[in-house]
């Protein structure tokens, strides 16, 4: 019975191991990592906290686009997501990066986590 039981269970995990890896490469398929085109930060300013989004506890992350040119300078930010009490500042913090140059402009995806523990 015992050997019964330890085969019904090996199966089990191993039916188990082989569902967990088809679904690890069909994550690993669906979504990328890292992009081939994705560009270096070489300089980040972090945000100015808002003061009064600190009072109202407002926390979040705000993600944005951000237009970079190729010698790296960020031209534009818009905020795609996230609190509008906080986009602002990580809008303007963003516009100061500096990235890698590359041979054309390009559009970065951006986010900015904050935390009161900041």
């Amino acid at each position: 019975m015992h050997t019964f039981v330890s085969s019904i269970m090996i199966r089990r995990s191993g039916t188990r191991l082989i569902q967990a890896a088809a679904l690890t490469l069909l994550l690993t398929m669906a979504i990328p990592g890292r992009a081939a085109g994705e560009r270096a930060v070489k300089t980040r300013v972090s945000p100015v906290y808002p003061e009064l989004a600190k009072r109202m506890r407002i926390t979040g992350v705000v993600r944005l686009e951000a237009t970079v040119d190729p010698s790296g300078k960020v031209t534009a930010v818009k905020a795609v997501s996230g609190s509008q009490a906080l986009a602002p500042a990580a809008q303007d913090a963003v516009s100061k990066w500096k990235y890698a140059p590359a041979d054309a402009a390009s559009t970065e995806e951006v986010s900015v986590n904050f935390s009161l523990g900041q």
